[in-house]
């Protein structure tokens, strides 16, 4: 019998990124499954992004693109799972007819069932869908921090720590099978480990994961200015394992709309916290996220971030522009009183502060060398990044092709760097 094939189409942050592989792993014995390409698919099964507006509709416009693929008989089943489903299942299904079936965010045995291969597959490493040599690791699901503006609690509910054990296992089994490069994600990975195990317990995983055969980087995504538990600097400086990176949203440094935020700190403790990674670890490189045009923020309290961005020198930085959530705090309880132009224009100039930030900073590499890790060919160039730079979001190094003829994808060399863009850095084998 001839096995049909599922195209899994992942929307959104690399958390959905490891729910869609985690189906696909559990849908290996029973058919084809192929990430986001749905050419000659029987099936195609959308994860939905529904954290802010922008994402909610690009992903209603993938569930429309393929509801009019199953119209057209292109596909046979059409089914959406995620987190725009977990929000608006009921309104979905009276739009989109031509879904077969919606389902929410922890419903992956209901979608195993519905497709009849809810078997587990043991002793295999979970089929990732990034390049080989490089993966996410969820720790854990759900967050405890209501955040005034975020959706995510009401949508992944309360956090869930996983296992270090089952964590260790996973890692393992993806060394064992060529991956070099782990990613460590949550919602808050600061909090990681405090409902199982009663402590801050990020310190007591790396320390696992460092003695994996085969690990090259770890990486931390998502960790919370609170209660950052400040042994994983200690970690950091002893195991070149752990990538001097970090990268920890801070949204605002206005006092005022912190405490409107309900996010837990002051400017002040967020500007102790950032001296402190760096005292710790001179060149460690911080990224962060910053949201602008919240209810109530005033020219001067822009202002205040402004100063605080080109004082605090990011090596990476990215901006949102508020929007009111359906059920959060904020959107209850705040009027979205920055208009929509506003929002922009202070979303641009921090941006042209960090366009400039980034540049400064990439062109005293000029002249150093790098390990850098080689992520694909493009064009005449091969891509990578050092330990600095996370996969998709951060700064590339590109090397030509003719400068590096023995170069393969998914290994470290060293470079040396020998030109620099705002977000791009260019560079010669050693």
């Amino acid at each position: 019998m001839t096995r049909k094939t599922i195209a899994i189409i992942t929307l959104g942050c690399s958390k959905n990124l490891v729910d869609s592989e985690d189906l696909a792993t559990r849908l290996f014995n029973n058919y084809n499954v192929q990430y986001d390409n749905a050419e000659n698919a029987d099936i195609v099964i959308i994860n939905t992004c529904g954290f802010i507006l922008d994402a909610q509709q690009e992903s209603i416009d993938e569930i429309l693109f393929y509801a009019k693929e199953k119209t057209e008989g292109k596909i046979s089943k059409l089914f959406v799972f995620g987190c725009l489903s977990e929000r608006y299942k009921k309104d979905l299904e009276k739009e989109i007819p031509e879904c077969d079936e919606f389902f929410g965010v922890n419903s992956l045995e209901e979608i195993l069932d519905k497709l009849e291969s809810n078997t587990l597959v043991k002793d295999i490493a979970r089929i990732i869908s990034t390049p080989k040599h490089t993966a996410y690791i969820k720790v854990a699901e759900g967050c405890n921090r209501m955040c005034a503006f975020c959706v995510i609690p009401y949508i992944r509910g309360r956090y869930v720590s996983r296992k270090i054990e089952d964590i260790v296992s996973e890692v393992k089994k993806l060394a064992e099978n060529g991956t070099k490069e782990f990613n460590l994600i949550a919602q808050d990975l600061s909090y990681y480990g405090k409902d199982l195990y009663d402590k801050y317990a990020l310190p007591d995983l790396l320390k696992q994961l460092i003695e994996i055969e085969g690990v090259k980087w770890i990486r931390l995504h998502y960790t919370y200015p609170n209660n950052f538990p400040l042994e994983v600097l200690e970690l950091m400086k002893q195991s070149d394992k752990i990538c001097r990176y970090l990268d920890i949203p801070i949204q605002h440094v206005s006092d005022k709309i912190l405490t409107k935020m309900k996010r837990g700190h002051s400017k002040d403790e967020t500007v102790a916290l950032i001296k402190k990674f760096r005292s710790e670890i001179p060149d460690i490189a911080l990224r962060t996220t910053l949201l602008v045009g919240f209810p109530g923020e005033t020219d001067k309290d822009f202002q205040e971030l402004e100063e605080f961005v080109k004082e605090a020198e990011f090596d990476r930085l990215g901006v949102f522009q508020y929007s009111p959530e359906e059920g959060t705090f904020s959107e209850k309880n705040y009027r979205d009183n920055v208009s929509k132009k506003k929002k922009q224009e202070r979303a641009d100039r921090i941006m042209q502060i960090q366009q400039k930030i980034s540049l400064d900073l990439n062109v005293k590499k000029i002249g150093k060398i790098f390990e850098v890790l080689i992520d694909r060919q493009e064009g005449e160039y091969f891509i990578g990044r050092t330990q600095y730079d996370s996969p998709e979001v951060d700064c590339e190094v590109l090397i030509k092709i003719s400068d590096a003829q023995e170069i393969k994808i998914g290994n470290f060399y060293k470079v040396q760097i020998t030109d620099a863009e705002e977000f791009d850095l260019y560079g010669k084998p050693c």
